[in-house]
């Protein structure tokens, strides 16, 4: 009896593994039909040193239409060190290309940045859901100037079948960032995600979702841009009884 209840239960996951993924297929194909939609590609990894010390690296592409126009690519990486499960320090370096419009990475570079930040996040939770406070000071060199840019994100993860972030859990994510620069007007930009996660393994996550991206001018008060998400996390270790895990981008 024990046997056949977890073949039962574990074909219940696959089921609801299969349906998340038709979900996200007929998502991207809704995408897919508007132009005005870009794509956001996001692989990160992370491999644990010694206990409570790692270093990550994490890649990123977009595109002004859905997969077509590519404008845009990050690298870079760092060191966290993480004293509980509830407090992470992290600090990183990276290369940012911003490309010309109308074409796939298209000459010449509008605008190259390299940036240096300092990062803190709190973790709690409330009942299964854990939720993510990120604060985060950056050094930016971009075109020449330098400035110092601030940012705060509130991401909370709810897992859905089962009650904590582990191998076969499909899960939602929601966060919303806020930017600011300690030059007028300081309000630089918001960024709000929604979307869903399945863990197959317990060292990889799959992620899709949409973002909306509001970037503040002061000419003409501000543009949006709507964004597909695709985002792979990868955990190039493995601890046991590790249910502190907190899927979620860098950048």
């Amino acid at each position: 009896m024990k046997t056949s209840f977890l073949s039962m239960k574990n074909r219940t996951h696959n089921h609801k593994a299969v349906y998340l993924l038709i979900a996200i297929l007929f998502t991207i194909k809704l995408f897919g039909q508007n132009n005005d939609v870009g794509a956001w590609n996001v692989i990160n990894a992370d491999y644990l040193l010694k206990n409570k010390w790692s270093i990550w690296g994490e890649v990123q592409v977009r595109s002004e239409k859905f997969y077509n126009n590519f404008y845009y690519h990050e690298v870079k990486g760092g060191g966290s060190f993480k004293p509980n499960k509830n407090v992470g320090l992290l600090i990183g370096l990276g290369q940012y290309a911003t490309y010309s419009d109308g074409g796939n990475f298209k000459s010449p570079v509008l605008a190259h940045e390299l940036r240096i930040w300092e990062q803190m996040t709190l973790v709690n939770n409330i009942n299964r859901i854990k939720i993510e406070h990120r604060y985060r000071i950056e050094q930016r060199w971009r075109g020449g100037e330098y400035k110092n840019r601030f940012r705060y994100r509130i991401n909370p993860v709810i897992p859905i079948n089962k009650s904590t972030i582990e191998k076969g859990c499909i899960y939602a994510s929601i966060y919303d960032e806020i930017f600011l620069s300690n030059k007028a007007p300081h309000f630089e930009r918001n960024r709000f995600f929604v979307g869903l996660g399945y863990q197959p393994l317990s060292t990889v996550s799959i992620q899709m979702g949409w973002i909306r991206q509001y970037d503040y001018n002061i000419a003409s008060g501000g543009s949006n841009k709507n964004f597909f998400q695709t985002t792979l996390l990868l955990r190039l270790h493995q601890q046991k009884n590790d249910n502190t895990v907190h899927p979620s981008t860098i950048d």
